[in-house]
């Protein structure tokens, strides 16, 4: 007959910060309504502490758009997906928009002008 073993002395479970920042890119990617044509997929860095995940997003843009909306709605969907996934739970996700890609100057090549 096997014995039972307390949950406390059982192990734990341990999710990778790599782990945890793929859900948070992918829940990013899940909240804005496209990539730009010519843009980055977002791309997570985290921090996990014991049961707790800071995120940090950084993604790009097409402009013009509602940068705060999409701002507002890819920390909402990190949050709840990175607590539903890895039950963790999100205090901070900071979002860093990188670029804003403006549909006037896609598919030209401008450079810098002086």
């Amino acid at each position: 007959m096997a014995t039972q073993v307390a949950p406390a002395e059982r192990g734990a479970t341990r999710i990778a910060d790599r782990v945890v920042a793929k859900i948070a890119a992918h829940a990013a990617r899940e909240a804005l309504d496209a990539v730009p044509a010519d843009g980055a997929p977002p791309h997570a860095t985290v921090t996990v502490r014991h049961d707790t995940a800071r995120v940090r997003i950084s993604l790009e843009l097409d402009y013009p758009a509602d940068i705060g909306a999409q701002c507002g709605a890819v920390r909402r969907r990190v949050a709840d997906r990175v607590t539903e996934l890895a039950g963790m739970e999100v205090p901070e996700v900071a979002v860093q928009v990188e670029r804003l890609h403006s549909a006037q100057t896609r598919g030209t090549d401008r450079g810098r002008i002086r």
